[in-house]
């Protein structure tokens, strides 16, 4: 599944903890499920390896539904700029931890799932 939109401002925390996103809001009625999953970027040309959450941050937000991207070995500034991410692999279904420190030992719990390519794949679009 391919997930387009312009990079949108979020919270800063995932940067503030070592895993900045790109945010891109997504519809509500998107058919997705809402979760972590293994995902693939491209930014001027190049592809890039990622990490995505597709969901309301129920543990630090619960507002709006984005699609959060981690962007393995990327620098920069994305802000405005459109994006496509091709969510590839589903990792785990979005949920609600205790505390920001949970979620982000999940978070990095998450990541070397996806680098280890587990995960359940997704049908091609």
């Amino acid at each position: 599944m391919i997930i387009e939109g312009i990079v949108v401002h979020g919270n800063s925390l995932g940067g503030r903890m070592g895993f900045p996103t790109a945010n891109i809001e997504a519809d509500a009625a998107l058919d997705a499920r809402d979760g972590v999953y293994a995902s693939r970027v491209e930014v001027d040309g190049r592809m890039y390896d990622a990490m995505s959450n597709l969901g309301y941050k129920p543990t630090v937000d619960g507002r709006r539904r984005l699609l959060e991207t981690n962007i393995f070995g990327f620098e920069g500034d994305l802000y405005g700029r459109r994006l496509r991410v091709e969510l590839l692999r589903f990792i785990r279904p979005e949920r609600r931890f205790g505390s920001v420190e949970e979620l982000f030992r999940q978070i990095g719990d998450d990541r070397r799932e996806v680098c280890g390519g587990g995960g359940e794949p997704l049908d091609p679009q």
